[in-house]
């Protein structure tokens, strides 16, 4: 027997709908126009989301900026880490991670430098969450550096008057400096010079 009720359409988003590539597509947007000049209708075109399903999937365009940063910071928290527990002397694993830092800062189109220092930075002094925020993923970044600090330390590759959380404090500053740098268009081959001669300074 025929069912006499006529099947309900399922609610909520289409099946094709993917939370992380929209989210990358919605950071890319962030990434080029910097959070106050993105536009919900620009997040709309970049992940093929109406404003109702936007709003439904993540919230407004600040939830969705939010989202994006943790996507962000996760990936490069996760990528340092990886390098920095490779075999390898403590010189090579730093200049790896300012090279790979590099590639990424020079990606695009355009050199768009990093996601935390080009949309971040700006929007702190205004805004407590992205503040938080960012100190948190900076201090993260500072505590994967100090942990490699302390086993070169330990490993004799460093002094033992050595200061592993000053180091990683330094080493830190230096990637944000390369991701200005990067964003103001200096080429490839100096921003890798630049990296190479602080590795010299941070092992010295």
């Amino acid at each position: 027997m025929d069912d006499p009720l006529p099947a309900k359409r399922p609610r909520g988003r289409p099946p094709a709908y993917d939370r992380d590539a929209a989210l990358g597509r919605a950071g890319d947007v962030f990434w080029h126009n910097g959070y106050a000049a993105t536009t919900l209708d620009d997040l709309s075109v970049a992940t093929g989301m109406n404003r109702p399903s936007l709003y439904a999937a993540f919230g407004d365009k600040h939830a969705i900026y939010l989202e994006t940063l943790a996507r962000y910071a996760k990936a490069s928290q996760d990528k340092l880490e990886h390098v920095l527990a490779r075999d390898q002397p403590l010189a090579a694993q730093l200049f790896a991670v300012y090279d790979a830092a590099i590639g990424i800062y020079l990606s695009g189109e355009t050199a768009r430098g990093c996601f935390l220092v080009g949309t971040a930075v700006s929007e702190a002094s205004d805004d407590p969450t992205i503040r938080e925020r960012l100190l948190e993923a900076l201090k993260q970044m500072d505590r994967a550096y100090e942990a490699r600090f302390e086993r070169a330390r330990a490993a004799g590759e460093l002094g033992a008057d050595a200061d592993p959380r000053a180091l990683a404090q330094v080493a830190c500053a230096v990637l944000n400096a390369i991701a200005v740098r990067a964003r103001a268009g200096e080429s490839r081959e100096s921003l890798r010079r630049t990296a190479r001669q602080a590795v010299k300074s941070l092992v010295a």
